[in-house]
């Protein structure tokens, strides 16, 4: 079946995305992928999203802007894209339920999906003293403990950042060696909130009443194990984006982040559109995601319009 418009991937970026091509009458096709709704979805409650002064819970925000993409004409389908032919027009788009789908434009939103440590307790304390955001969630965590897992620029800047908050962060790394740049490093031991324990392995995160409680930690030269006390844990230890499906069609960073134009979002290939997290390693937040997922819309509507014409 072809589509004027197939969106990959919700959440912010994708529900954004999704509003303003329906209301365009683009009659977008959105693919939500294996988490509609996206990172926000494992977010309990969201305070910076601007128009709810007492916060909002994650799932509802979600669910909301899903509500109005639909009230305006958006299609959805609970599936996942798992290859895409960009070397074709119409683009084809190949799902993990094989499905096939043909798009006269596409807009990529397929987010990044935060790399975990895969240690027992982990995933289930998401959103219950565990988090991958320091911006999202060090607001929750004023006067207590927290621990930061992680030894690049990205954990010394969550950790020097959540110095505003917690009355102590500690650094917790496997190795003896930080991997942030030297400026980076400098600023975390030159602040008096942060302690570190280094050549370290997590091993479990511990809880009580579904609340973190602490971190069990082996320390590597001595193989002893030991359990730190804190109540909240932020995993730093990267973002993975969902590109995988796209083969190298599209040009991305070493990383996989896709590169699109600097002022637009287009991207390396004529009628490909990218938005929110999967194009996004620096700000990663839900209101950049959004505004992103307008002018993706924005430029595919312009795009089609000038095609057709």
């Amino acid at each position: 079946m072809s589509e004027q418009l197939i969106i990959l991937g919700t959440g912010p970026a994708g529900y954004t995305a999704s509003i303003y091509a329906a209301r365009a009458n683009l009659h977008p096709l959105v693919i939500e992928g294996d988490e509609p709704g996206g990172q926000l979805m494992l977010t309990t409650e969201v305070e910076n999203f601007p128009g709810f002064p007492s916060g909002v819970m994650g799932p509802d925000l979600m669910e909301t802007m899903k509500k109005q993409a639909e009230k305006f004409g958006a299609k959805f389908v609970f599936d996942k894209a798992a290859s895409v032919d960009l070397s074709r027009h119409p683009f084809l788009v190949r799902t993990e339920n094989n499905n096939e789908y043909e798009a006269e434009a596409l807009i990529i939103s397929t987010g990044a999906s935060a790399k975990l440590l895969d240690i027992p307790g982990e995933s289930e304390l998401i959103g219950h003293g565990v988090s991958t955001c320091a911006t999202c969630d060090g607001f929750f965590f004023k006067g207590k403990r927290i621990i930061v897992v992680g030894g690049g620029d990205s954990a010394m800047e969550e950790a020097t950042f959540l110095t505003r908050y917690a009355s102590e962060v500690t650094i917790v790394h496997r190795r003896e060696n930080l991997r942030a740049s030297k400026v980076m490093q400098d600023r975390a031991h030159n602040n008096p909130k942060i302690k570190w324990v280094l050549n370290a392995t997590p091993l479990a995160v511990e809880s009580e009443n579904n609340r973190v409680t602490g971190l069990t930690i082996r320390h590597n030269d001595t193989d002893k194990t030991e359990t730190l006390a804190t109540e909240g844990l932020f995993v730093s230890i990267g973002h993975r984006p969902n590109t995988a499906f796209l083969a190298g069609q599209v040009n991305t960073d070493k990383v996989g982040y896709i590169i699109a134009d600097r002022a637009t979002t287009l991207t390396s290939v004529d009628g490909v559109f990218a938005c929110g997290d999967v194009a996004d390693s620096r700000y990663r937040q839900a209101i950049t995601a959004a505004g992103t997922g307008c002018q993706a819309a924005i430029d595919a509507e312009r795009w089609l319009e000038a095609r057709n014409h």
